[in-house]
């Protein structure tokens, strides 16, 4: 079902929930609105269930932007920038920022008619490696290892999300190190960018919010918000 159409708040930032997992016939709904493109992108996933997310994913997302632009879905086109973040483009090029996340069988999409934006959502599993040991800072690392045992996971998601939201609003992809900025992620410690180099500002600027999730993901929301109060607006999917 198409949702209706939304009008765009500059103090919120809108935030999309959905499930992946589709029948058939919805999954055949849904590629008709995609890209040639896309499409393609589909063909190349090598097991048929993430082949049927990708193509809910992207075709929900078209029918949510549609919603904001008037758009029929089928013709939005997306532009990205040098390192993959897109944007509504072609000949539409409308002022609106989103950025999609998945984890499993949950999709959500973060909207803003003003403010970049970043979301990511995780899904909370064990963890087979030391990944806080190659992707978090120096201060995130020493802070993670004194969390008890059994607090570890929860922290290390809360960590890992605010820092991929984070990267997926400043833009700059792969270039921006994960080395290069801290967040906190404390149980008592409210949500906050606290360093990014070269940028001593940045934590007046950029603003880290937690985002309601199902008991076993994790997910957080990056805004720069420029030091503008905003608030998350969360929107049902029909």
């Amino acid at each position: 079902m198409q949702p209706d159409h939304i009008a765009a708040d500059i103090a919120a930032i809108d935030i999309w929930t959905w499930a992946l997992d589709a029948d058939a016939s919805e999954v055949a709904i849904y590629r008709e609105l995609l890209s040639d493109d896309e499409v393609a992108r589909a063909t190349r996933f090598v097991h048929e269930h993430d082949r049927c997310r990708f193509i809910v994913a992207r075709g929900r997302l078209r029918q949510i932007l549609a919603t904001y632009s008037g758009l029929d879905p089928r013709d939005l086109c997306f532009d990205y920038n040098a390192y993959g973040k897109p944007r509504i483009g072609g000949r539409h090029d409308l002022a609106l920022h989103f950025n999609l996340s998945h984890s499993a069988d949950l999709a959500v999409l973060a909207v803003s008619p003003r403010y970049e934006i970043g979301i990511d959502i995780e899904e909370k599993k064990a963890l087979q490696e030391d990944i806080a040991a190659h992707f978090f800072s120096p201060k995130e690392r020493a802070s993670l290892r004194l969390v008890a045992p059994e607090n570890y996971l929860e922290h290390f998601y809360r960590c890992w999300t605010r820092k991929e939201a984070f990267v997926k609003a400043h833009g700059a992809g792969l270039s921006l190190s994960l080395e290069a900025f801290d967040v906190t992620f404390g149980e008592e410690d409210p949500p906050r960018l606290e360093r990014l180099e070269g940028e001593p500002e940045a934590s007046t600027i950029w603003r880290l919010l937690p985002m309601q999730t199902p008991p076993n993901f994790a997910g957080a929301v990056a805004v720069q918000t420029f030091g503008d109060a905003v608030r998350l607006r969360y929107c049902t999917v029909g």
